[in-house]
């Protein structure tokens, strides 16, 4: 994206802006995080510490150690099983731990297993054989007698935590998991409640303070949600998704929710369903988002469709997505009426594939140089069909459609349905030849003759491959010259012997004369003698200009020079040639470059 297509999307952001007061569901700020969705791509570095590396290491190995690397094979299943049965008579006849605790233990901690492994060094004191097994456990068990393991490291691990997630879960001053008889207690609770011990890992690092409850504590608060209505079964499954339900008293928010969902028609099970046990819900952020809809003016009926059809709307990322877009809407402008229509005829994609295929299209229209105002009435227009196109890259269309950004511009906005044919996987057929190539050459030619260049010559051949832009423009900054001041021949000699100073905007030749003249104060009979002028920048002319003044003023350089002179030479013969004469020379040049950098 160029610097000009940045600030312009910038403009976008706050004619946006501008428009949030215009129309609003509520009076309390609406959440509104699509801008950074829609407008930007945060780049996230990951850093870690040494001792997180030798965490990742150590998980590394594992995979190479269980066939997923090239190391795989390097313990057997044998040598595995011995260490296991090891592991287990130790924590459950010597430790003292349930059986099916430190089953579970021994069986579902193969990260601690390798480590320990490791540490009694078996492949080097005991070859593995078939006849020799026995020796391993053995090897294991004497190895434990001696050198008792940090109970609580298989106890994390088994239940399902990486050592990256649990090494500062670990106590500080704790060995023997017996120890912690909160935790023991706690997590016996959630085992009989029904919870797999794979899932309570994930409790334990969202809760923590679950397992620091006073006996008696944490059943009280399962009952209490079971006198609700909710079955054990059921209330398994929320517990997994959301750990924090079994903080504080009952979560008020999650029984609306639940009410809200039921009331719609939905079933427990259905619910449970379409909960992720990978992510916690927000149940606050939930119940907003009903909320919300029933104040757009969504009937109970029709949410319950919205939401049958589309559960994502709230239960991915529990409708924060949802919420922003409501927020990027309500910014452009948009009603409540109009934003309940668009729901309710959302396509059947994600929500995050939509806010995906309406970013990449918002961009597009900016790339396009779209003015902005336009942008927001095209979006607010086209919105369902913006957020169903997975449209091709900008550069890639332009290419195929084979059109520059203007035709391009006002076909859209003339026949915005074409979007379709311009997605990822379809063939793009190129625009029909408009003419204009052809038009413009023409208008080129006879401009050139107007200015007295000779048919069929070389000049003329030149002049044309060195003009950019369209025909009929060059007769308006030639205009623009002769309105300064010049005449017309005067003007006509310049274009002969450096026609390329008609390739800039009609804004910029009058932005650098008045320049030249209003604030340099020299003639515009300058222009004449230094044509090369016109093709300079204003910042590059001023920097040479109150250089040469300042080394003017230290009695440095000839005081007579002309403009060309000062302007035109190379960087490096003005430092050589001025610059350099005075010892403050090159830091008062860069002062003054970082002066004028300031200014633009």
């Amino acid at each position: 994206m160029t610097h000009l297509q940045k600030l312009r999307l910038a403009s976008l952001l706050n004619w946006v802006s501008s428009n949030l007061f215009k129309n609003r569901v509520r009076s309390s700020p609406i959440p509104f995080h699509l801008i950074g969705y829609v407008c930007n791509a945060p780049i996230f570095r990951m850093y870690r510490t040494n001792g997180a590396s030798e965490i990742e290491d150590s998980e590394n190995s594992y995979k190479a150690s269980s066939g997923k690397g090239k190391n795989a094979g390097r313990i057997s299943c044998s040598i595995r099983k011995e260490a296991e049965d090891a592991l287990l008579d130790y924590l459950h006849g010597t430790r003292g731990l349930q059986f099916t605790d430190a089953e579970n233990m021994s069986k579902n901690s193969p990260l601690f297993l390798d480590k320990l492994l490791k540490q009694v060094d078996i492949e080097k004191e005991i070859p593995a054989t078939k006849n020799n097994q026995k020796e391993i456990g053995r090897a294991i068990a004497r190895f434990l007698r001696y050198h008792p393991i940090n109970e609580f490291e298989p106890f994390f691990e088994s239940l399902g935590l990486k050592p990256s997630e649990y090494s500062a879960l670990l106590p500080r001053s704790l060995t023997f998991l017996t120890d912690d008889k909160l935790l023991v207690h706690n997590y016996t609770v959630l085992c009989h409640y029904g919870i797999a011990r794979s899932k309570i890992g994930k409790i334990y690092k969202e809760s923590t303070e679950v397992f620091r409850y006073d006996f008696e504590v944490l059943t009280s608060k399962l009952k209490a949600y079971e006198e609700l209505g909710l079955s054990q079964s059921s209330f398994v499954k929320f517990i997994v998704a959301t750990p924090c339900l079994v903080i504080g008293d009952v979560n008020v928010e999650f029984v609306k929710v639940l009410e809200k969902l039921q009331s719609f028609g939905f079933e427990t099970n259905w619910i449970e369903g379409n909960l992720s046990t990978d992510n916690s819900h927000n149940f606050h952020r939930m119940l907003e988002v009903l909320s919300l809809f029933s104040e757009m003016g969504c009937s109970n009926e029709q949410l319950g469709q919205l939401i049958g059809q589309h559960p994502d709307i709230l239960f991915d990322g529990s409708g924060e997505r949802t919420l922003s877009l409501i927020g990027f809407f309500l910014k452009f402008g948009s009603t409540k009426s109009h934003l309940c229509l668009i729901f309710l005829q959302f396509p059947q994609i994600p929500v995050v594939k939509f806010v995906s295929n309406l970013r990449q299209c918002i961009l597009f229209l900016n790339e396009i140089d779209m003015k902005v105002a336009d942008i927001g009435k095209f979006v607010l227009t086209h919105t369902l069909l913006l957020g169903s196109c997975s449209l091709k890259k900008t550069v890639s269309l332009l290419t195929n459609l084979n059109t520059g950004k203007k035709r391009l511009c006002i076909y859209i906005q003339e026949n915005p349905q074409e979007l379709k044919n311009w997605v990822l996987g379809k063939r793009v057929q190129p625009f029909p030849d408009s003419g204009d190539d052809l038009r413009s050459k023409t208008q080129k030619i006879k401009f050139l003759f107007d200015v007295g260049f000779v048919d069929n010559s070389d000049n003329i051949k030149e002049a044309l491959k060195a003009f950019r832009g369209k025909g009929e423009e060059l007769q308006e900054r030639f205009d623009c010259i002769v309105k300064a001041g010049l005449s017309p021949e005067d003007v006509c000699t310049m274009i002969k012997i450096s026609p390329q100073i008609l390739n800039q905007t009609k804004d910029i030749i009058e932005e650098k004369i008045d320049f030249l003249v209003n604030r340099l104060g020299y003639p515009i009979s300058t222009l004449v003698t230094f044509l090369r002028y016109l093709s300079h920048k204003i910042e590059s002319v001023q920097l040479r200009i109150l250089m040469y003044n300042w080394l003017k003023d230290h009695g440095t350089v000839d005081p007579r020079l002309c403009l060309s002179t000062i302007v035109s030479c190379s960087d490096k013969s003005f430092m050589t040639s001025y610059v350099n004469r005075h010892p403050s020379g090159p830091q008062v040049l860069e002062d003054l470059k970082n002066e004028i950098h300031s200014k633009n």
